[in-house]
């Protein structure tokens, strides 16, 4: 009987593969780290091909872990990193993968910005025109490649699916962080392409969330691809924040915030985006996004740029012991948001000769709870039906108990781990499950979300506020740089 599901994790700097028995519990993982391309300054790139090979590895190799075949599976879910944009043809990709992170359309956005097409460009897309969208990287591709028929488009679930199935399919959660989709109409947006010099035959057909996205044969056994979400709304699902005014935080190499604001596209007065949380059956939920671009990239930075680490988890002990004294601002791509700016750059404060790397890591671990704060308070600006949320926190360096302690006390709010943290694999399992019929509905799926732990803040509001005001005063001298 076929009662497993294969969810596919398709992230920034390595794809998994994870098999979710009946009870949407995880029965085996495989895991594979591909290349990072820095061609410049700001640049980053994936091969796409290599990518797509990792995830046929890393598929092949849990089925075998599981002792499972594809006749077992109910179905595949896909999540994936968002923005990273592809351009391919019959004979595959025509350029690396330029990859979220990437800075290199700063000079495209800015016209556009000059051009007075800010407003417009929210007011269709919720986004906003920086490089981290998919939109100028495709601007920026077509231009140095050329315009010509059979090319496509598509962010990384698009690619996957291609590759598995040869459709051309993408999911509304993936479409509406491309900078060319109408998140109200639920449409491609001919004004967006327009701008952006894209036509719109390379575009990939939007369905839902959970849907029939084709099957694949690739394993031995046709199994049927049937869920697919970008992974911050794959994490907002498998947290089960399905209600107007909850709220997940997901750690990964980045760090993204969303706000479920129900049927409401709630716009944003503090550069926040108005996203598309998840579609189901033809119904869009929105949210409230707040996005991070360095957040455990921070910590990878600590072990592979400064080598004072050797393991990501030797943070936690090493912070415990750090003085407090020094404030990192991680922009080593910009700053996102709410500050927006593609220009600034990482810069370190408080550094004297009694410095060391125990200080250097709990700074790194602070400054992802200070730009939480930041996303949380810019949220209950733009929406005060927020209230006192409860944060529930996934991803990597959500394991951290000194990084998810610091996060309650910078925050002055509760803050919640999960019982599971691969929320973003379950996401994704989920909704391909629930299609299948063998995972329950949303309600019951909510039902059986499960804390492990509640980080309670332990500080009182004076040294919280201290704290913060030394990060604001950093956060605005690197802005100044």
């Amino acid at each position: 009987m076929t009662t497993h599901i294969l969810a596919i994790d398709q992230g920034t700097t390595s794809s998994r593969a994870i098999i979710f028995d009946a009870a949407m519990q995880p029965v085996a993982t495989a895991q594979q780290e591909f290349t990072q391309h820095f061609p410049a300054s700001g640049w980053v790139e994936h091969d796409a091909e290599e990518i797509w090979q990792s995830v046929l590895t890393t598929c092949e190799a849990a089925l075998g872990k599981a002792n499972l075949t594809a006749a077992d599976l109910a179905g595949i879910g896909i999540t994936n990193q968002r923005e990273t944009t592809v351009i391919w043809d019959d004979n595959g990709p025509v350029h690396n993968a330029i990859v979220w992170q990437d800075r290199r359309t700063a000079p495209i956005c800015a016209d556009l910005r000059n051009a007075g097409h800010a407003e417009e460009i929210t007011a269709i897309t919720g986004l906003l025109p920086d490089p981290y969208f998919s939109g100028t990287k495709v601007k920026w591709l077509l231009d140095k490649v050329g315009r010509h028929n059979g090319l496509r488009f598509g962010t990384i679930d698009s690619w996957l699916i291609w590759k598995l199935t040869g459709a051309h399919l993408t999911d509304a959660t993936n479409a509406a962080r491309t900078l060319l989709y109408d998140i109200h109409a639920g449409t491609w947006s001919d004004r967006m392409c327009e701008l952006l010099d894209v036509p719109k035959a390379m575009l990939a057909e939007v369905r839902n969330c959970a849907d029939d996205f084709g099957a694949t044969n690739v394993f031995g056994a046709p199994v049927p691809i049937l869920g697919v979400a970008g992974d911050q709304q794959a994490a907002t699902i498998g947290q089960a924040c399905f209600a107007p005014g909850m709220m997940k935080s997901t750690y990964g190499t980045g760090c993204f915030a969303l706000l479920n604001t129900g049927e409401v596209a709630v716009p944003s007065q503090n550069q926040l985006l108005t996203t598309i949380a998840y579609q189901l059956d033809g119904q869009i939920t929105y949210a409230l996004e707040g996005s991070i671009f360095i957040a455990g990239a921070v910590v990878q930075w600590l072990r592979d740029g400064l080598g004072i680490i050797e393991a990501a988890y030797d943070t936690e002990a090493m912070a415990s012991e750090g003085s407090g004294a020094v404030t990192l601002v991680p922009a080593f791509t910009g700053l996102g948001a709410p500050h927006w700016n593609s220009e600034a750059r990482g810069a370190v404060f408080g550094l004297t000769r009694d410095t060391s790397p125990a200080d250097m890591a709990r700074a790194a671990l602070e400054s992802v709870a200070f730009q939480t704060r930041d996303l949380l308070e810019a949220m209950q600006a733009d929406w005060p039906d927020a209230g006192d949320t409860v944060l529930r926190v996934d991803g990597g360096l959500s394991a951290n108990n000194w990084a998810m302690q610091t996060l309650a006390d910078v925050l002055g709010a509760p803050v919640d781990r999960p019982a599971g943290i691969e929320t973003t694999a379950l996401g994704a399992a989920w909704l391909a499950g629930m299609r299948a019929g063998i995972y329950p509905d949303m309600a019951g799926f909510a039902k059986a979300w499960a804390r492990e732990a509640q980080f309670e803040p332990n500080v009182d509001e004076n040294t919280r506020s201290a704290s913060y005001c030394r990060w604001k005063r950093a956060v605005a001298a690197t802005q100044m740089v």
